[in-house]
């Protein structure tokens, strides 16, 4: 055999075997990607499983965190026969900030609008008790500011506690 036939061959053989491996790799390739789609799946149900008491926990301490910065709550906590209405008002502002900073990771495991939602609710919550502050007189008392905090959450029609508590619970059916 001359060196021609020989490298004839091996091109041949090399042809044949990479012809060969082409088709086990095309009638496996099906299997092979369901294997992999399992997989996947496999890590996404384990995933899950870990984040989804992560998830419920979060949910949890945002409702206590709302009840906690709800005024109603909120003053009768932190009230205190004779406080002035700067002491209160300072009590009140500084409770919420707290509250929130200590529950600001949260964000990381509940939807991004109803964090938005318990944002906006301290924010809000702020600016009503600063607001209450700018309305009443100079030589007023913490009793006052918590009538004034309490007059003014009589006057809407629908608590924003009560709704963003309900819709924490939509986001947490909807995990289910």
């Amino acid at each position: 055999m001359n060196t021609q036939q020989i490298l004839i061959d091996i091109v041949i053989l090399f042809a044949g075997i990479f012809a060969a491996l082409m088709a086990v790799y095309y009638i496996l390739k099906s299997d092979i990607q369901r294997f992999f789609d399992l997989k996947n799946i496999e890590l996404n149900k384990e995933s899950r499983a870990h984040i989804l008491p992560l998830r419920l926990q979060a949910h949890e301490r945002l409702i206590i965190f709302i009840d906690r910065i709800n005024p109603a709550n909120l003053l009768v906590r932190l009230h205190q026969q004779g406080i002035a209405i700067a002491t209160l008002q300072a009590g009140i502002l500084n409770e919420i900030r707290s509250e929130y900073q200590h529950n600001i990771t949260q964000q990381l495991y509940v939807d991004s609008v109803t964090w938005g939602v318990v944002r906006k609710l301290k924010d809000d919550t702020i600016a009503m008790v600063n607001n209450a502050i700018q309305g009443l007189p100079a030589d007023a008392n913490g009793i006052e500011l918590s009538k004034a905090i309490l007059q003014h959450m009589a006057s809407i029609d629908e608590n924003p506690y009560d709704l963003t508590i309900e819709l924490i619970k939509k986001d947490i059916h909807r995990l289910f």
